[in-house]
């Protein structure tokens, strides 16, 4: 449970890493040739998975809490169960 948390919340921060770094590829594109329509697409490509992003996003930040969540009831369960076991 704490390696799939883990990955989780390292999921989200490259994904907020990516955010971070939208509009490189629209810049390192240009216009070759004076053109613009391959930057126009790699511009509405960006916007759009920015969007697909966020979205997947806060689907994973919900998601890594309740595995937080559930490690922590085991964990909680297992230290209750070990003292009444100590107990006995």
């Amino acid at each position: 449970m704490d390696e799939l948390n883990q990955a989780l919340k390292d999921i989200v921060v490259e994904f907020e890493d990516a955010d971070r770094s939208t509009g490189r590829l629209v810049e390192a594109i240009g216009r070759p040739f004076g053109r613009t329509g391959l930057r126009d697409a790699a511009a509405e490509f960006e916007e759009a998975w920015d969007d697909k992003r966020d979205t997947l996003k806060g689907h994973l930040l919900e998601l890594q809490k309740q595995v937080e969540g559930v490690r922590d009831g085991w964990e909680s369960l297992d230290r209750e169960l070990a003292s009444h076991l100590e107990g006995a």
